[in-house]
């Protein structure tokens, strides 16, 4: 018996069962289908850990997990970035939130400042240069005697009254420590923002220091508790977060702002980002594809059977999921997409053919049985190809794609069978839809695709030169596609982590595309960073050793200087003083840049003393207009904006001059295990000289410090070895999958040209996709390349539809395109397309560019398969009667 008799006989057999007991079929598909809704809820979840996506056992995976296990503190973290008005308040907002959080243990395992402790705080000094140093002390020489008299009267009449003198002074210097203009431009706009209901704060660190001793924004590393069955697993962490930003919030002082990033707030917006726009692209995809099926069947009943064995079809591979994985990741779960485009597929195929059956059929059940036994075999054919392009991702070491081949191949034959028994149950029992063959011919679309298809059977000369022509420019651009595998350039460039994430980096103190080595003792540590330090792509390392400052004698001798030229009094600076009558005091400033502004010829001076006298007088005018309580609130408000971070910072400085000779033996431990392993290892960091987002530096960077240190690590490595096992994974999967595709469709027709055209639209249809990518300069990425294994999919079938409806429709008076295989096509397409194209619209770019891939790559398949094809087809292969 031949392998086409079996076959019928098989289907036939299948045809009584399922159109012979229709109900009984049904019933036991739907019982079926609860229990795999049980399992699959009970048994499947979703791990959105991305980490071990890509080649889990590739030596620089191990490289991350040696590093991450001796030194795990900062891994999987939340970076807060605190921004403020001024430097003081930057960091009292930064302190508070951090208490804040480190109180929350249901939330946090631990929360902590950088660089903020009291080691720090005493031996911070000891860090800057020395040049920084020295310019520090000259300006508190040159500040002494101004701070000294805020200290002995430290209100708003002695402030003043500094200013009195400093006009009136024959040399300003010995009065104000900065530039007297300067300092009165400052002051004016604070004031200006504080008497019109602004808050404000006069920064007298950056008064005092010219170089910040500290950065302008404040670091909190926060470790947060994950839930991996959420879609988003720190998203009650982050919430929480976002309520202790809430509280920090003073009314009475200039907001603070603070940006949510590193890798956990990354990936949450990220998530989160995923989330809303796949809704609405899902919402979209539906309602345009029940819009299609609607046109394609002309038949809400049809329509009905559809969605519904597509939906018995989705619980059952819903179970094989849970089965099979148990754990779906951020690419697997992609198999649900690619069953709903291909699954919706063969019911169309299923129903175009049955409605055409009709018409030659009088009763029902025969236009099923003849439905059944004709497109079965092909669309058993379609799968089983399909499945091997899907298959050859299995053996990749790209674990996300590997898993989603095994779900996507598999669920090709679950859909496929609940299509088979299912859909001709279903379809028995619901009343015959009309018959509307008239109808159709006087469709207009019918007439524009019976002028059509006459085109590519007429013009197939002059169709396949344009083919071979656009194909050779196709390869050329083809080879120049661009790669862009920094998950940042994937996210929405619009949400706050990738904002703040993209600022660290203009910054080479802050940025997080750093490097790391590690060293197994200190005398291999001090000669590899020696050594890396001489790199044309490193602008400098940092290890322990580097906490031990140099020159600490010069420096401790200028410390102490500083301390004796303040005093004692100044060190412990008093609390500031209510000010009970300020008047008298600004009456008097105000009299003395009266008698001095018509002897002043600078027109910046003059143009600085009449905004400051203008200030001025605004505040009598409410001090005058105010009743007391609001008038002593007032009063406070002013003296705070401009006096309400000194007493703070020359405390902070006055610690500081306690520093004392620093070795490494007495550096906290908290410090020191950042840098030196509870195992003996040493860490190495390597700061970038060059902007790492241009890939050839990237590449430099890292080929140049691997060169010396192999077992490199950290994000850079993470994001370029990641790049190169992904387009190494789709390389092998896709030549496997070519070669399994073609040896299987020779073995099933015998036939090398018919194994040749059926491949031929999936080899152009790639190869014009990858060129319209370069032309539209859209790289391939970590989430745009899933789209090739679905293509191919979709590419093989088409191929086999048509290739087998050529043999008999090569005549140029028959409608190639009105048969219901070619009908169902480009539905088929159609719907396919529909469950992508809305993604083109994502605010993550990623999304958006799997989108724009899959929408241009579903054109060119049409076209490969609509055009192109009938065309080479008319050229090979022999018309039959």
């Amino acid at each position: 018996m031949s392998l086409k008799t079996r076959s019928h006989a098989v289907f036939s057999h299948l045809a009584n069962l399922t159109l012979g007991h229709p109900i009984a079929v049904l019933s036991i598909v739907v019982i079926l289908s609860i229990f795999a809704l049980q399992y699959t809820v009970g048994h499947l979840s979703i791990n959105t850990d991305t980490e071990e996506l890509i080649a889990p056992d590739a030596p620089f995976q191990q490289n991350r997990r040696n590093y991450e296990k001796a030194f795990s503190q900062d891994m999987h973290t939340l970076l807060l970035v605190v921004e403020s008005a001024t430097p003081e308040l930057t960091k009292a907002a930064t302190k508070r939130l951090q208490r804040l959080l480190s109180a929350n243990k249901n939330d946090f395992d631990s929360a902590y400042i950088p660089n903020d402790n009291a080691f720090f705080r005493q031996n911070g000094l000891l860090y800057l240069d020395t040049d920084e140093l020295q310019t520090l002390s000259t300006n508190l020489s040159l500040a002494q005697p101004f701070i000294g008299r805020i200290a002995q009267q430290p209100n708003l009449t002695g402030f003043f009254s500094i200013f009195d003198d400093a006009l009136t002074s024959s040399d300003q210097t010995q009065v104000v420590p900065i530039d007297l203009t300067s300092l009165i431009n400052k002051v004016a706009q604070a004031l200006h923002k504080a008497v019109n209901g602004e808050n404000a704060l006069l920064s007298w660190e950056s008064l005092i220091s010219d170089k910040k001793v500290h950065s302008g924004n404040g670091f909190i590393v926060v470790s947060p508790k994950f839930d991996y069955s959420k879609i988003r697993p720190a998203e009650t962490a982050i919430e929480s977060v976002r309520q202790a930003i809430a509280q920090i919030q003073d009314p009475n002082l200039p907001s603070v702002t603070v940006w949510v990033t590193g890798e956990v707030g990354l990936e949450d917006d990220e998530l989160s980002g995923m989330s809303t726009g796949t809704f609405t692209a899902s919402i979209f995809s539906i309602v345009l594809v029940l819009f299609i099926l609607l046109i394609a069947y002309r038949s809400i009943l049809l329509t009905i059977a559809t969605l519904m064995t597509l939906a018995l079809g989705m619980l059952f591979c819903g179970a094989f999921a849970a089965f099979a994985v148990q754990e779906l990741n951020l690419i697997s779960v992609a198999f649900a997409v690619s069953n709903i485009g291909l699954g919706v597929e063969y019911a169309i195929h299923f129903c175009l053919r049955y409605r055409d059956n009709l018409t030659h059929h009088v009763h029902k059940e025969l236009a099923l049985r003849s439905t059944l036994r004709s497109t079965a075999p092909s669309l058993l054919l379609c799968a089983g190809t399909t499945s091997i392009g899907l298959y050859a991702f299995i053996p990749t070491d790209y674990k996300g794609v590997s898993e989603l081949g095994l779900l996507a191949g598999t669920s090709l034959f679950i859909c496929l069978l609940i299509t088979l028994i299912a859909l001709p149950a279903l379809l028995k029992m619901l009343p015959a839809p009309a018959k509307f063959e008239k109808a159709e011919e006087q469709n207009g679309l019918a007439k524009l695709s019976e002028k059509l298809a006459t085109l590519p059977l007429h013009y197939a000369k002059q169709i396949s030169v344009a083919t071979f022509v656009v194909a050779v420019i196709s390869i050329a651009l083809t080879l120049n596609v661009e790669t862009d595998f920094n998950p940042i350039n994937l996210r929405d460039p619009n949400t706050e982590s990738v904002i703040a994430f993209k600022n660290l980096m203009k910054d080479k103190e802050t940025t997080p595309m750093t490097l790391t080595v590690m060293a197994k003792d200190e005398h291999s540590a001090k000669a590899l960073q020696q050594k890396l330090s001489t790199l044309n792509s490193v602008d400098k390392t940092i290890s322990l050793f580097d906490l031990q400052p140099t020159a600490q004698d010069d420096k401790l001798a200028l410390i102490d200087e500083m301390g004796l030229m303040l005093g004692a009094q100044t060190q412990r600076f008093p609390a500031l003083k209510p000010d009970t009558d300020p008047i008298p005091g600004i009456n008097r400033l105000i009299k003395t840049i009266d008698t001095l502004l018509p002897e002043k010829t600078d027109a910046d001076q003059r143009a600085a003393l009449t905004h400051f006298k203008q200030e001025l007088q605004d505040i009598l005018i409410e001090l005058d207009a105010r009743q007391q309580p609001d008038l002593r609130l007032f009063i406070e408000k002013i003296q705070t904006t401009l006096l309400g971070t000194l007493p703070s910072v020359m405390n902070e400085l006055s610690d500081s001059f306690n520093a004392r000779e620093i070795t490494l033996v007495d550096l906290p431990a908290d410090i020191k295990d950042k840098w030196l392993s509870k195992d003996g290892w040493y860490r190495i960091q390597i700061l970038p000289k060059k902007d790492l987002n241009d890939l050839a530096s990237l590449e430099e960077f890292i080929t140049e410090v691997q060169s010396i240190a192999p077992e490199t690590t950290d994000l850079p490595v993470m994001y370029w070895e990641s790049m190169k096992e992904v387009i190494a994974a789709f390389q092998q999967a896709i030549v496997i999958a070519l070669i399994t595709i073609a040896l299987l469709l020779f073995a099933m027709r015998r036939n090398i040209i018919d194994t040749a055209l059926v491949m031929t639209p999936l080899i152009l249809a790639g190869l014009f996709t990858m060129a319209s990518a370069v032309i539209t300069n859209t790289p391939i990425n970590f989430a745009n390349i899933i789209a090739l294994p679905l293509l191919l999919g979709l590419g093989v079938d088409n191929g086999i539809h048509m290739v087998e409806k050529l043999h008999h429709s090569l005549s140029e008076e028959q409608n190639i395109y009105q048969s219901s295989t070619a009908r169902a096509m480009f539905y088929g397409a159609l719907t396919t397309a529909s469950s992508f194209a809305g993604l083109a619209f994502s605010p993550h770019q990623g999304i958006a560019s799997m989108g724009l891939i899959i929408t241009m790559g579903i054109f060119w398949i049409m076209v490969s398969t609509f055009i192109i094809l009938p065309a080479l087809s008319k050229l090979v292969l022999r018309v039959r009667g």
